[in-house]
C-alpha cells in the first residue's frame, strides 16, 4: 500500500521504516528541511538501535522516501499517519494538539483521492473525532476516514516493538478503515499478533491508561524501595518475588530515581487534565504524579547528604544523560 508519515520524531521515522520493511509505499514528510535533507543523505537524526540499517535498507530499495513538502508526500496515498509531537500545553497541562490538528487541515487540503487518516500520536479522547470535523470541513468533496491507532514503543527497543508486538490497537468508525488497517498490519495478522479494533474514544484511553498504569507500578516499586531501606528487606529480592506472580509480572519493577523521559510525565499530567475536565478525580495516577516528583526532589537531597550537606565548590560526576539506555532522548 501507499503510506504517509507526517513527522520523522521517534515515533514517524521507526513507523516509516518498519512500515516499508512490511512492504508497503512509505513516504515521511516533515516540515524541517535540514531532517529531512539528512535523512535522504542517510543520516538518521536520532539514535535507536537498528534504526539506522533499516532506513538504509528500505531507502536503496525504493519503498522509504522522505519530503518536506506535505502536497508531494500525500498526494496519493492510501493512508496517513499523523505521528507529530503533543507536548504539554505550557501553562495548564492539557497535550497541546495544535501540530495534530494542522497536520490534519494540511493532510485534507493535498490528497487527491479519498483515503484514511490515523492518528498515531498519544492523543486525549475526542482527538479522533475533531481530526473528523476538521477534515470534514477542509475537504467535503473527497472521502477521508479517520482512524485512531497508538503507538506502544519503548525507546532503545523501538524497532523490536513494532515489528513483534504484545497487541496492535485500531480506534475506527467504519469497516472500510477497519479493512485498510487489516491490510497495512497483515505481516503482523499472519505471526498471529493480536489485533484490537475498538472505538476511536477506546482507542485513545488505552494508550492513556496504558501508560498511567505503568507509571504507577513504577512509583509502587519505588516506595516499597523506601520502605525496604528502614526495615532491612532488599527491594531487589522483593521485586523478583512479587514479580514472579503472573498476575503482577516483573516489568517495570526496577526502583530508581522515578520515572521521566517524553512519554510518562506529560501522559500522566494529560489524563489528569482530561479526568479533571469530566469532573471525575483520579486519585492514583494524582498520587503517582506526586510522588515522583517528590523523588526526584529526595533524589537531590540524598546527593547533598553525600556530600557532606552541601554541594558547593564540589564537583559531581553524572553517569549518563538520558532517561534510560540505548537512546539520546534527553528531554524531561
Amino acid at each position: 500500500m501507499r503510506l504517509a508519515i507526517i513527522g520523522t520524531g521517534y515515533v514517524g521515522l521507526v513507523s516509516g521504516a518498519c512500515f516499508s520493511e512490511f512492504g508497503h509505499e512509505v513516504t515521511c514528510v516533515d516540515i524541517n528541511e535540514a531532517t529531512i535533507a539528512k535523512l535522504k543523505a542517510g543520516e538518521i537524526p536520532i539514535y535507536e538501535p537498528g534504526l539506522d540499517e533499516l532506513v538504509k535498507r528500505n531507502s536503496r530499495f525504493g519503498r522509504l522516501k522522505f519530503t518536506s513538502d506535505i502536497k508531494e508526500g500525500v498526494r496519493d496515498a492510501e493512508a496517513v499517519f499523523i505521528a507529530v509531537g503533543t507536548p504539554s500545553r505550557r501553562g495548564d497541562g492539557h497535550a497541546d494538539l495544535s501540530y495534530v490538528y494542522a497536520a490534519a487541515e494540511q493532510v485534507a487540503e493535498s490528497v487527491t483521492r479519498p483515503c484514511l487518516i490515523v492518528t498515531k500520536s498519544t492523543v486525549p479522547v475526542g482527538t479522533a473525532q475533531h481530526v473528523r470535523s476538521i477534515v470534514e470541513k477542509a475537504r467535503p468533496d473527497i472521502r477521508i476516514e479517520v482512524a485512531s491507532n497508538p503507538e506502544f514503543l519503548r525507546e532503545g527497543s523501538a524497532i523490536e516493538d513494532f515489528m513483534r508486538p504484545d497487541r496492535v490497537v485500531c480506534g475506527t468508525a467504519s469497516e472500510s478503515a477497519r479493512q485498510v488497517l487489516r491490510d497495512i498490519y497483515r505481516p503482523l495478522s499472519l505471526r498471529e499478533v493480536p489485533i484490537l479494533f475498538v472505538e476511536t474514544e477506546t482507542s485513545e484511553m488505552i494508550k492513556y491508561a496504558a501508560n498511567a498504569f505503568l507509571a504507577v507500578k513504577i512509583t509502587f516499586i519505588n516506595e516499597i524501595a523506601d520502605l525496604c531501606e528502614k526495615t532491612g528487606a532488599n527491594v531487589q529480592n522483593v521485586a523478583k518475588g512479587i514479580g514472579m506472580d503472573k498476575r503482577i509480572g516483573n516489568k517495570f519493577l526496577h526502583a530508581g530515581p522515578g520515572y521521566g523521559g517524553s512519554c510518562f510525565p506529560k501522559d500522566t499530567t494529560a489524563l489528569l487534565k482530561t479526568a479533571e475536565d469530566h469532573e471525575t478525580p483520579m486519585q492514583i495516577v494524582k498520587a503517582t504524579v506526586d510522588v515522583n516528583q517528590q523523588r526526584k526532589r529526595m533524589m537531590g537531597r540524598r546527593v547533598i547528604a553525600a556530600a557532606g550537606g552541601s554541594v558547593e565548590g564540589k564537583k559531581i560526576a553524572l553517569l549518563g544523560l538520558t532517561f534510560k539506555p540505548n537512546t539520546d532522548d534527553m528531554r524531561d
